[in-house]
């Protein structure tokens, strides 16, 4: 019996992990900008970056995340 596709997920805090140390790297300024209701809203350098308040995050989504950070931190930087 087959469950169906299987999701791959990321856990938050190494998506978190990954875009401040990537932040560090290239000397932009990555912080907390304030608590939303079900997301974190991080600022990185001019950019507004929601992160939803989930233990994991599909690798869609977090895909989308690091796509959300290219102008700042560089073309596929996470790749």
């Amino acid at each position: 019996m087959s469950s169906g596709p299987r999701l791959t997920l990321m856990k938050r805090r190494d998506l978190v992990r990954k875009i401040a140390a990537q932040a560090k790297q290239a000397g932009v300024d990555w912080s907390v900008k304030r608590e939303g209701a079900k997301h974190t809203v991080y600022q990185l350098g001019d950019l507004t970056i929601p992160v939803p308040r989930h233990n994991e995050i599909g690798k869609k989504l977090a895909a989308e995340i690091f796509e959300q950070c290219v102008p700042e931190l560089g073309e596929a930087w996470w790749k």
